[in-house]
C-alpha cells in the first residue's frame, strides 16, 4: 500500500507494466518487479542537449531492475517525435492531495511531465524495432529527417507505425493514467474572472479593496488567460527559461535591464547569417537584395508598431542611449543656445540626463527638473510652472526604469506643445508593457531599445516627425548617408538614411522585426493586463513583510517593484535571491537622482514580463520573508 494517497504502490505499477509487456508481439519479455524511468542520453542531433527546467525533458523509456537473462538481447521500443514543437518542459504542474509536494521520481515512478512528453501534442509515435543480435549494435545516424525533427532515428526500420499496431499503450491509455492513476492537476480557471481596469490604476493602493487576480496559486489562472493568454505555452517559446542557476530553475526578474528572447527571434537572426548576410543598398547581387529587403522590412514593422506615418520616420541606432545622443547632437544642437532651458524629470535614466547636461554645459543652457510626489509620480502643476519662453525642449520618460511609474506623457506633451516646445519621449521601458502610438501621443521624437522588447541587443530606434527630420543635419558622416561626394561639397541622403552612417546592425534590426512580430501575435493588450495582475500580486505579497519598504507606489505603474529590506544591503538581498536562481537588479539602476529623492542610493528591483508567473513571485517572497525573520 502506498504511504502517499493518490499514488499507486510499486506492486500495482509492476502489474500494470507486465500487462503492457505481455501484450507485445515478442517472444521474450521482461518481468517487471519495480518500475523506474530510464532517460536516454541521446536526443538531439550533433550532440545538442535538451533544455532542463527542474527535471529532464527527454522522452523516457521504462526499464526494469530485474530482467530475465534470455530477454536481455531484445531492444526496448524507441520513442521519438514527428517534430520539435514540444521540446520544452511543461511548467507549474502540481501533485494533487499530497500534504507536501513530492516528486514521483523519489519513488522511482514516472511523473506527469515524463508522460506528457510522450504525448507531445498528439504527435507521439512508436516503433517496435526488430530483435538485434547481442553482438550487433543498433546504428543511429546523425542525419535528420527534416529541419523540424530534432531526434535521432534508428536505421532498423524506416516505417512509422501507430502504438496500437505493436500493441503498445497509446495516447488514450496514457491519458487514463494521468487522469486516474497519478491524479495530477493543473490550475483550473476561476468561475468568474476579473474585468480589466480601464486605466490600469492600482485600486488596491488607493483603498482597502482586495484585487481580483485570477492567478493566485491557490485559485487558478489569470483572467487574461481566459481570453487566450497561456503563460506556460509562452514560456516554452523562450529557451533560456529552461536554464538552471545554482542548481535551481532560472527565474528571470531582471526584465527592466533586458528581456529574454523567444526562439523565433534567435532563429531569425541565425537565418539572416545563414541565408541573407550582405551589406545593404550597395550591390546588384541576390544576397544584397535579400538583406535590404529584410532590413527595410524590419523598418516597416517598427513604423507600424509605433503608429508612425511612414517608415521614413524610423531611424535605426544601437539603442535608446545612442538615440538620445543623436537627438542631442542634431536637433538639440540646432535649437538650444546660451540662456535657453531644457526640461527633464526627476525620474529619468542617466541616458536621458547626461547627454542633455553635456549639451547645456557646451552651449551655456540650463537643465530644469520636474519634481515627483512621494509616490514617484510627476507633479504636472510644477511642470506648468517650469515651462516658459526660454524652454527649447522637453525630454521625459514614459515609464521609469527604477520605480515603474507610468508618467502622464500625453498631458506633458500637450502642455509643452501649447507653449510651442517640442518633446522627446524615452520609451525604452514602455514599449514592452503597453501599446504605443506616437501619432496619438503627438510626440516629436520617441526612442527605444530593441533588447527591452524581446529583441537583440545593439539595436534601437529613433522615431521623429518628418518635418523635424528633414531639417536636421547629420550627426555622423560616412557611407550610406550620402547621395554625392566631392572634395568641394557633400549632398546628404534624405531621412532616415541621412542618420545611418556606415554599416548598420543589419541582422539585429531584422531580429527586432521578428520580436515585434512575436509581441503582436501575443497581443499587447493581453500582455499589459497579465503584467498588471503580476504587479498587483507581487505588491500585495511583498508589502506586508516586516522591514520591506516599497519605493515607488504611483497609482499607474508598469511591472517594476523596487524595494529595500531593513538590516540588509541591497546586494546582500540580490545575492540570496541568486542562490535560489532568481535574477534581480540590485543597485542604482542608472537612475541615482530619483533614488536620492527617496533618501536611497540603491534598491532591489524585481521587474516582470509576460513569461513570469505568480509561483515565481512566491519564491522571491519566500526568500525575502526568510531574510526578514533573521535580519540583524
Amino acid at each position: 500500500m502506498s504511504e502517499h494517497p493518490g499514488l499507486p504502490d510499486l506492486q500495482s505499477l509492476a502489474a500494470m507494466a507486465n500487462e503492457i509487456f505481455q501484450s507485445l508481439p515478442t517472444a521474450a519479455l521482461p518481468i517487471v518487479s519495480g518500475l523506474q524511468p530510464s532517460i536516454p542520453a541521446a536526443g538531439f542531433a550533433n550532440g545538442q542537449q535538451r533544455p532542463q527546467l527542474g527535471r529532464t525533458s527527454e522522452a523516457p523509456s521504462f526499464t526494469s531492475p530485474t530482467i530475465d537473462q534470455h530477454a536481455a538481447a531484445v531492444p526496448a521500443p524507441t520513442y521519438y517525435f514527428a517534430d520539435n514543437a514540444s521540446n520544452y518542459p511543461l511548467a507549474n504542474l502540481q501533485i494533487d492531495q499530497l500534504a507536501t509536494q513530492v516528486s514521483p521520481h523519489a519513488f522511482g515512478l514516472p511523473d506527469e511531465s515524463d508522460l506528457r512528453d510522450l504525448l507531445a501534442d498528439n504527435r507521439f509515435v512508436t516503433k517496435a524495432p526488430a530483435p538485434v543480435p547481442a553482438n550487433q549494435e543498433l546504428k543511429v545516424p546523425h542525419s535528420l529527417e527534416s529541419n523540424a525533427d530534432n531526434y535521432h532515428q534508428p536505421q532498423a526500420s524506416s516505417d512509422r507505425v501507430s502504438p496500437s499496431a505493436a500493441h503498445l499503450p497509446g495516447e488514450p491509455d496514457i491519458q487514463q493514467l494521468l487522469a486516474a492513476e497519478f491524479r495530477f492537476t493543473k490550475f483550473d480557471a476561476p468561475a468568474t474572472s476579473a474585468s480589466p481596469a480601464p486605466d490600469s490604476r492600482f485600486y488596491f493602493l488607493d483603498s482597502g479593496a482586495q484585487p481580483v487576480f485570477g492567478n493566485s496559486p491557490k485559485t487558478g489562472q489569470f483572467a487574461a488567460e481566459n481570453s487566450g493568454f497561456d503563460v506556460h505555452a509562452i514560456r516554452r517559446d523562450f529557451p533560456i527559461l529552461a536554464e538552471r542557476v545554482n542548481g535551481k530553475p532560472l527565474v528571470w526578474f531582471d526584465n527592466a535591464a533586458t528581456t529574454q528572447k523567444p526562439q523565433s527571434v534567435i532563429d531569425r537572426v541565425s537565418y539572416f547569417y545563414e541565408h541573407e548576410n550582405s551589406n545593404i543598398h550597395r550591390a546588384a547581387h541576390e544576397l544584397a537584395a535579400r538583406a535590404t529587403d529584410a532590413y527595410e522590412g524590419a523598418r516597416n514593422k517598427v513604423a507600424k508598431f509605433l503608429g508612425a506615418k511612414s517608415p521614413d520616420e524610423i531611424i535605426f541606432v544601437r539603442g535608446a542611449t545612442e538615440g538620445i545622443n543623436l537627438l542631442v547632437n542634431t536637433f538639440g544642437q540646432q535649437h538650444v543656445g546660451e540662456g535657453d532651458e531644457i526640461i527633464v524629470s526627476q525620474l529619468e535614466h542617466h541616458a536621458n540626463i547626461v547627454p542633455w547636461h553635456m549639451l547645456a554645459k557646451r552651449v551655456g543652457a540650463t537643465l530644469r527638473v520636474i519634481p515627483v510626489d512621494d509616490t514617484g509620480q510627476i507633479l504636472l502643476e510644477e511642470f506648468r510652472k517650469l515651462i516658459n519662453s526660454r524652454t527649447k525642449l522637453v525630454s521625459v520618460t514614459q515609464v521609469s526604469n527604477a520605480l515603474g511609474t507610468v508618467t502622464p506623457i500625453k498631458d506633458i506633451i500637450d502642455i509643452a506643445h501649447a507653449n510651442g516646445v517640442p518633446v522627446v519621449v524615452d520609451g525604452a521601458q514602455s514599449v514592452s508593457h503597453m501599446r504605443v502610438n506616437v501619432q496619438a501621443l503627438d510626440a516629436d521624437f520617441f526612442v527605444f531599445s530593441g533588447h527591452k522588447v524581446f529583441g537583440p541587443t545593439g539595436i534601437g530606434v529613433v522615431y521623429g516627425k518628418a518635418e523635424h527630420l528633414q531639417k536636421m543635419t547629420p550627426w555622423q558622416g560616412g557611407g550610406n548617408m550620402i547621395a554625392d561626394v566631392t572634395f568641394d561639397r557633400i549632398i546628404f541622403q534624405d531621412p532616415p538614411n541621412r542618420f545611418e552612417a556606415g554599416t548598420g546592425n543589419i541582422a539585429d534590426a531584422v531580429g527586432l522585426g521578428a520580436a515585434i512580430d512575436y509581441v503582436e501575435r501575443v497581443g499587447m493588450d493581453r500582455i499589459a493586463r497579465y503584467e498588471h495582475d503580476l504587479l498587483a500580486y507581487g505588491t500585495q505579497r511583498l508589502q506586508p513583510i516586516p522591514g520591506v519598504r516599497l519605493v515607488g507606489t504611483a497609482a499607474n505603474k508598469a511591472s517594476v517593484l523596487s524595494f529595500v529590506l531593513a538590516g540588509y544591503k541591497t546586494e546582500e538581498v540580490g545575492t540570496e535571491l541568486n542562490r535560489e536562481g532568481i535574477a534581480v537588479r540590485s543597485g542604482h539602476h542608472c537612475a541615482q537622482p530619483i533614488l536620492r529623492r527617496f533618501g536611497l542610493e540603491t534598491t532591489v528591483r524585481p521587474s516582470f514580463a509576460f513569461y513570469n508567473t505568480c509561483e515565481e513571485i512566491d519564491l522571491l517572497v519566500s526568500v525575502v520573508e526568510r531574510l526578514s525573520r533573521t535580519r540583524r
